[in-house]
């Protein structure tokens, strides 16, 4: 450990700012190539939720094309937050939540880590629920649906799903107590194999669909005398925040994985390669499939594991085993590195990196993830739509203040002291608590509507919420900018 490594530490250890996975990457750990960076975005970004995005827009209303341009154009858009969030975590080696320290305050930025924790164990739980599906039609599938039973009081399921919900969770704490490279490993060995696993998907749809040509032939509701005809853009819009909203919170915590990079060129290439070819590439394969299961079914089917569990005899069970596969190296990447790493810097002298991955699989069981999937607009225009109103605001936040007021230049040091430039208020910046009220209050009016806690709101105001994500992280960047120059101005 170098000489300012140990003043950290030891300036930190009295502040209970400070631990081992906290602490700065050195360069013996900055291994990471744009190779395993994209590896890490394949195995993330193909999954059954990033697979529901766009069979989800169909079952919207949206043909195939206009399904995957929303998917494309969503992904580019986020990409722009990745790399520029991801530029700090490269630069300085520090984590999410000690970066959040620069704008929030070095006790503040516990206030962002929770609400980026809490969204990830939300995901937790959802990406659970999947794989445990996952298992359950395996079972089925062998026993001739032997395992189908009642749903449970409350819960909502029966006995076996539920049962199975809990053996892959258990799996997938096994990976946390291993701790990340344990996750990197994973996701470097399935890559290629998830890739392989989309692109037979896609050549089963095309054979037994009837060819690319009926999957596109097939119009969109929005078409005169469609169902829906004339409401493209009331689809499109909070759809395609759905789809920023998506990945919005990996563009927060993205430096938890940038830190490990060897280079700023690896992290741009590798997340430039890695998040728009795979998303694309599942985006492309979700509308084909979907589109073909009205063919081969008689009905359309937007859930993965619904159309693997319909398959016959083994193509059934291979298939839905490579969904398991997909379902953890997603979950352990997105959704247990940011809310460990968040946890842990609630109290870093008690809670480390493998507690915090412990507390964020507990949540994820209490908060029954299988009722946010029960249709597919509650889960693109209710959940997705909804944190990404949250989350715009931390990340105009962040970026406002590592570029604009900052200019990429942080003090490392201080960001593990309670007496540095970073303290601000006793650890708080009120500049920045503003800020993120700001850029929230412009949707709240329409997430309390979407969620039918309210019956209704101004039309003006439910129309901003199509844009939740657009509209937190620009009023909440514009406001912490200028709040700050006003301030701290010569």
């Amino acid at each position: 450990m170098n000489n300012e490594s140990t003043s950290i530490r030891h300036d930190a250890d009295s502040a209970q700012l400070w631990n081992e996975d906290l602490a700065p990457t050195d360069a013996a750990q900055r291994t990471w190539t744009w190779v395993n960076i994209s590896a890490l975005w394949v195995g993330m970004a193909i999954c059954v939720p990033a697979y529901l995005l766009a069979s989800g827009l169909i079952s919207q209303g949206m043909s195939a094309g206009q399904a995957m341009i929303t998917v494309f154009l969503g992904n580019m858009v986020v990409l722009v937050p990745m790399l520029l969030t991801g530029h700090a975590g490269a630069k300085f080696g520090v984590p999410f939540p000690v970066l959040l320290r620069a704008s929030f305050g070095t006790i503040g930025a516990r206030l962002p880590g929770l609400l980026r924790g809490f969204v990830a164990c939300g995901w937790f739980g959802i990406q659970t629920w999947v794989g445990g599906s996952a298992i359950y039609q395996i079972l089925n599938a062998i026993t001739g649906r032997a395992f189908v039973g009642d749903a449970l009081p409350f819960i909502g399921i029966d006995t076996a799903q539920f049962v199975c919900f809990l053996i892959f969770w258990a799996v997938q704490v096994y990976f946390i107590a291993k701790g990340i490279e344990s996750i990197r490993w994973l996701e470097t060995l399935a890559a290629p194999f998830l890739i392989l696993a989309a692109i037979a998907l896609l050549v089963w749809a095309l054979v037994n669909g009837g060819g690319i040509g009926a999957v596109f032939s097939q119009p969109s509701d929005f078409v005169p005398g469609g169902s829906r005809e004339g409401e493209f853009w009331k689809v499109f819009w909070p759809g395609l925040t759905a789809m920023v909203g998506f990945w919005s919170t990996l563009s927060l915590n993205i430096p938890d994985f940038t830190r490990y990079a060897r280079s700023q060129r690896d992290q741009v290439i590798g997340q430039a390669l890695g998040l728009p070819l795979p998303m694309g590439l599942l985006a492309f394969i979700s509308v084909v499939v979907t589109s073909a299961t009205v063919v081969i079914f008689g009905e359309q089917i937007w859930d993965p594991v619904e159309v693997a569990g319909r398959m016959d005899g083994v193509g059934a069970i291979v298939g839905l085993m490579l969904l398991l596969l997909a379902t953890m190296t997603t979950n352990l990447a997105a959704n247990v590195v940011a809310p460990a790493n968040g946890f842990s810097n609630i109290a870093p002298k008690l809670i480390s990196f493998k507690m915090g991955g412990y507390i964020t699989a507990g949540l994820g069981i209490a908060i029954m993830p299988w009722k946010l999937l029960e249709t597919a607009g509650a889960y693109l225009f209710v959940w997705l739509v909804g944190y990404s109103s949250l989350l715009g605001p931390i990340a105009g936040i962040l970026i406002a203040d590592y570029f604009g007021v900052r200019k990429s230049e942080l003090n490392s040091a201080a960001l593990y002291s309670r007496s540095g430039e970073y303290e601000y208020k006793n650890g708080w910046n009120p500049i920045a608590i503003v800020a993120l009220v700001l850029g929230i209050a412009p949707n709240l009016a329409g997430f309390l509507t979407a969620t039918g806690a309210i019956s209704g709101a101004p039309a003006f105001l439910v129309e901003i919420y199509n844009y939740a994500w657009f509209v937190g992280a620009i009023v909440a960047g514009f406001s912490y900018y200028f709040l700050m120059r006003m301030k701290y101005r010569n």
